[in-house]
């Protein structure tokens, strides 16, 4: 899921960035173009419903592609993605539009 809110200059969008509980993670982390696919840069927090969750701030205007990492094993896509793109290895990316 993303929930997304823009800066009053529109300059900055903070993206928050959602996994369910069925995806029963113990750890997640999004990885995507805003932080060159780093697997330990945005830790998700565990909600006490079980779902994670983290904000992040965005220059606004462009196109990000991001994947979560569960239990540093599992790559899934946001169900609510903007939109989706084939990667380099025949899978897709996810893509938040701000």
């Amino acid at each position: 899921m993303l929930k997304k809110s823009y800066s009053k200059t529109k300059k900055f969008c903070s993206v928050t960035f959602k996994v369910s509980p069925e995806a029963n993670a113990k750890t997640a982390f999004v990885c995507g173009d805003f932080n060159n696919w780093d697997q330990a840069a945005n830790e998700m927090k565990v909600l006490k419903d079980g779902g994670c969750s983290v904000t992040i701030s965005l220059e606004a205007g462009k196109a990000y592609r991001f994947k979560y990492l569960l239990d540093g094993e599992r790559w899934i896509n946001d169900e609510a993605a903007d939109k989706y793109v084939t990667n380099e290895y025949g899978s897709e990316d996810s893509v938040v539009e701000v």
